[in-house]
């Protein structure tokens, strides 16, 4: 269940909208198009019996609609005054970033482009009726969850339980504590497949290595006294950038030699509310 929707314009300004509350002469009257979004599917017909042959799937973006009615306390506000606010946040083309608060306590993040927004003017009911167009669809949990272990030489693993029902990246960071020349992250998926990400580059002691699989953010940098520098060609091309998929994922950050420390932090993603 949804609480309140907070959302935020390109300049910093905040605009709270809690649901079943009139205080500041908002009502959401209903949100649309939090549901997981529609995929596209390509396929190719066969030459000489029925059907297709399935190629590839997408999904598309999110289009978020709002109905937002308008109950102005006439001593402070008016319904002229409520609806140019509501401007200043949903302004066609402006970016807007929102956050939903659920009824656990969570609080999942979406940004979009605000494609209309039309106000119900000459009624007694006064509206305003609102479309967001979120690129990137995937509501993201802004809670940080963090794991720790050590790299090792044997087969052990750690757990990490994901909550998310859409696969999302990750960030790893190594603070090396001795020098290495070479590791493999090995990751377990909850369908018991195992990809490994392989690591090759001189590390000495005190530098820190952090590799970040996150879709739109993947790359591998290094500091080293104070300085920061990439090192991406340390993976080799054909080795993967790992994931977690929703349910029980198992890690293994395989060295040689005394154990090193490593940190690896993720936020949940989900397809819809």
């Amino acid at each position: 269940m949804i609480t309140k929707v907070e959302t935020r314009n390109s300049i910093g300004e905040l605009l709270s909208l809690t649901l079943d509350d009139v205080t500041d002469g908002y009502i959401v009257e209903d949100i649309g198009g939090l549901g997981p979004v529609k995929a596209s599917i390509s396929s190719s017909p066969y030459a000489k019996r029925p059907g297709a042959k399935f190629q590839s799937s997408r999904r598309e973006s999110r289009n978020i609609l709002f109905k937002v009615g308008l109950e102005p306390d006439y001593s402070i506000d008016t319904v002229f005054s409520l609806r140019q606010k509501l401007y200043d946040y949903f302004l066609t083309e402006s970016q807007v970033f929102m956050k939903f608060y659920l009824g656990d306590g969570s609080i999942w993040d979406i940004d979009g482009i605000v494609e209309s927004c039309d106000p119900d003017i000459f009624t007694k009911e006064p509206r305003v009726n609102i479309s967001v167009i979120c690129h990137e669809p995937d509501f993201i949990d802004i809670t940080d969850e963090e794991v720790t272990g050590d790299t090792t030489s044997t087969s052990t693993e750690t757990l990490i339980s994901y909550p998310g029902n859409v696969k999302t990246g990750f960030v790893f960071v190594l603070n090396v504590d001795r020098t290495l020349t070479d590791f493999t992250i090995y990751m377990r998926g909850p369908d018991d497949a195992i990809r490994s990400l392989d690591f090759s580059a001189d590390l000495e002691a005190g530098d820190v290595l952090t590799i970040n699989t996150v879709e739109g953010s993947k790359g591998i940098t290094l500091v080293r006294s104070g300085t920061t520098s990439s090192l991406l060609y340390g993976k080799p091309d054909e080795s993967p950038w790992l994931d977690l998929a929703k349910g029980n994922n198992y890690i293994r950050v395989y060295a040689t030699g005394d154990p090193i420390p490593w940190e690896l932090t993720y936020n949940a993603r989900y397809g819809g509310v």
